[in-house]
């Protein structure tokens, strides 16, 4: 689902309170003619280039004060939504102790992303990267019935994730501004139950990032290491986005890569040999592109044999085999979801061990080493005419056959599934209109919404009694945004060569008047305009400085202020002020006062 901002979802301007009104001179907003040399997304390069971000240290920044204005009315349209929402604000610590994440197991499974410190005391501590352990904790501690639920507790807070290595300045740093919020049911369905939450929670989201005047996808998604089962994630749409987003351009769907379906596809065991089956030997050779010009096919000939583990044997199922085709990926969700089960790329030592030989597995393994599963994708359930793994170091099979060299395997329904267990492609048939076919498109992620059910709650001994007494597991949500990451997201979004263009919604001012030769007279002229602006509700930035003008015209795309009004001796003596668009191309338009402040007006329900 893809969505723009309409032509007015609220007013970004409202005439019940005075608009800011700032000095160039009084503020501080050191722009540069070049970037930082780390710096290569828009977003990274602009930001600083403008003024509105500082590097401190890697993958953290200073936000100076245009960077701050933006990032408040982001905050605040956040605020606005989910108040309306029925959620309420309130602050929790970023420094929290570890034994909250070992109750949940988190404390591992976040690895070297976790910032992890100790107090003088010895004790363990951690900064927060997302909250779930310490909101969980704080509810137990205060709900004790059923009675006191639903409730939707929400905070804007400065998040740490120990990147390796951070990059793209706000769109991947260790120190970020996040809005997460956290609902409590007692149910699923019905009045106040967890779905109630969750769509209130989604369209509070479509309002947010409408308001802020952002072109975005709503995409199904998978929960990763939040856990939980359903998510979606709201993507901001731009070609430079690090994410890749599924579409199908007839029905609407969308999915992220981890979590998009694939439409039916047939497929059959019934093929006849293409010749014997043949071992080769492949040694030293460059990966499946490389075995695949070795062996005189293509990637797309060659079975890929993935094996995964059990977090715990499963039913006597201690390996999984997920077979596709060569040119595609295993989709460790899919594969899941097949099996019924948690499972995890396997551990290649302890593979070794059980007699697979890691890098040259085949289907066939799984009828020799005790307690497999093999899982078959359907593109890769065709054909009579296979590359594989031989199940021996640097050897390689062709010629292989499903019918003729897997029989026992694929007749025992036990054993095999075929199913669909990849990622999807552009040009893969629709899940949702047959006939079809899905597009790729890119996109940074902005916001993400889970139903999280009992995961947190049953871990840390959450529960209260119903209405009949008995007790049970509290069922909880979680909601995103990352506030810094949407600021970046929109210039990534919205911007040229010449720098950025922000929606005026979120924008740092409204209006920027550049006074080209700032004398009294001009100066008082500018105030008296910049008041008149005010009084209607705009934020304006008056550019004083006493610099050249065509220094002052490249810092106002540079800084990208949606509405430029120009003052000069000429424009006075003509009738008014020039008027320009940010995202208009070549000169403005002179214009008399009260018809420049209509169109800014304009403008601004736009």
């Amino acid at each position: 689902m893809t969505t723009t901002a309409p032509e007015s979802a609220r007013s970004c301007i409202t005439t019940a309170h005075r608009g800011d009104v700032r000095l160039w001179t009084q503020t501080l907003i050191p722009t540069s003619k070049e970037a930082p040399a780390d710096a290569e997304a828009p977003s990274h390069v602009f930001l600083s280039r403008a003024g509105y971000i500082r590097k401190v240290g890697a993958g953290v920044y200073d936000y100076l004060p245009l960077a701050w204005r933006v990032l408040t009315k982001i905050s605040d349209i956040i605020r606005d939504e989910m108040d309306s929402a029925g959620a309420s604000e309130f602050l929790m610590p970023a420094m929290a102790p570890m034994d909250l994440l070992e109750q949940t197991g988190r404390a591992e499974a976040y690895g070297d992303l976790l910032f992890k410190l100790e107090d003088r005391h010895d004790r363990a501590m951690y900064l927060g990267p997302t909250h779930e352990e310490v909101i969980t904790d704080l509810v137990k501690s205060a709900i004790t019935s059923y009675k006191q639920l639903p409730l939707n507790l929400y905070q804007i807070q400065t998040k740490f994730r120990d990147e390796f290595r951070p990059r793209a300045g706000l769109l991947r740093c260790r120190e970020f501004i996040m809005k997460d919020a956290y609902s409590f049911s007692t149910h699923v369905e019905g009045p106040g139950g967890l779905n109630e939450q969750y769509d209130a929670m989604y369209t509070a989201y479509e309002n947010i990032f409408r308001r802020c005047g952002l072109d975005f996808s709503i995409v199904e998604a998978e929960a990763g290491p939040i856990g939980g089962s359903a998510s979606h994630e709201f993507m901001v749409n731009c070609d430079t986005g690090e994410d890749t987003i599924m579409v199908c351009p007839a029905s609407g769907y969308a999915a992220n890569v981890e979590k998009c379906e694939i439409g039916d596809r047939d497929w059959s065991f019934d093929h006849a040999p293409a010749g014997d089956l043949e071992t080769k030997h492949t040694p030293n050779l460059p990966g499946i592109e490389g075995v695949a010009e070795h062996l005189g096919t293509t990637p797309s000939g060659m079975l890929k044999t993935v094996l995964f583990q059990p977090e715990q044997e499963q039913d006597g199922v201690q390996w999984v085999l997920a077979v596709v085709r060569g040119d595609h990926d295993a989709n460790e969700g899919k594969v899941r979801d097949a099996v019924g089960f948690a499972c995890e790329i396997a551990d290649p030592a302890e593979a070794n061990k059980a007699g697979f030989t890691i890098g040259y597995v085949s289907p066939r393994a799984a009828m020799t080493i005790d307690g497999c599963k093999l899982l078959i994708d359907k593109d890769a359930a065709n054909a009579g005419d296979w590359a594989t793994g031989s199940d021996k170091k640097d050897h390689h099979d062709v010629r292989f056959n499903w019918k003729r060299d897997a029989c026992d395997l694929i007749g025992d329904a036990a054993k095999c599934t075929v199913t669909d267990i990849r990622n999807a492609e552009a040009g893969d048939p629709s899940p949702r209109a047959p006939g079809a076919f899905l597009e790729a498109k890119r996109g940074i992620e902005v916001g993400h919404i889970f139903k999280l059910g009992t995961k947190y709650s049953e871990a840390m001994g959450f529960e209260v009694p119903g209405q009949d007494q008995k007790r049970a597991p509290v069922i909880m949500g979680c909601y995103g945004i990352g506030v810094s990451r949407t600021m970046a997201a929109c210039v990534e979004m919205s911007c040229d060569d010449w720098g950025i263009r922000w929606p005026m919604p979120i924008a740092p001012y409204h209006v920027l008047i550049t006074v080209l030769k700032p004398d009294a007279e001009l100066l008082t002229q500018a105030r008296t305009i910049a008041a008149e602006l005010s009084s209607k509700g705009f934020d304006v930035l008056i550019d004083d400085r006493d610099e050249r003008p065509g220094g002052k015209f490249k810092d106002a795309d540079l800084i990208g202020i949606p509405v430029r009004f120009t003052l000069s001796v000429k424009s006075i003596e003509a009738g008014g002020v020039e008027y320009k668009l940010r995202t208009s191309e070549g000169k403005g338009e002179v214009l008399p006062l009260e018809d420049a402040i209509a169109k800014t007006l304009q403008a601004a329900e736009a």
